[in-house]
């Protein structure tokens, strides 16, 4: 699934509009970074609440190509200038991460 697929088939919304369209094969939910960098598969979707750009330097390290913040969190611009250096999308959702991991999984 590509990217703006993924926005548009779960009503994401997303931080900034430019974002780079890459294939996203699976998802990873974590909190943790050191999970996160650990576990995470490359070409999947971070699905977390942790909206800071440290959140972005670990999806780099691990090939992640887009972001999901959850529950309604607000996305700090330097966030966002870090993804757009990175070529990583983020969306927003009010949903929580239990609720975003279920409907990511049922599109994939």
């Amino acid at each position: 699934m590509k990217t703006d697929e993924l926005e548009k088939n779960l009503g994401l919304v997303p931080a900034y509009n430019d974002y780079e369209i890459n294939n996203i094969v699976t998802g990873f939910t974590s909190d943790l970074l050191s999970d996160v960098m650990g576990n995470a598969d490359e070409d999947s979707v971070l699905i977390t609440i942790q909206a800071h750009k440290n959140t972005i330097a670990c999806c780099s390290l691990a090939g992640i190509t887009a972001v999901i913040i959850c529950s309604g969190r607000k996305v700090p611009q330097d966030m966002i200038d870090a993804a757009k250096d990175e070529g990583i999308a983020i969306f927003t959702t009010k949903d929580n991460q239990f609720t975003t991991s279920f409907k990511v999984h049922g599109i994939l």
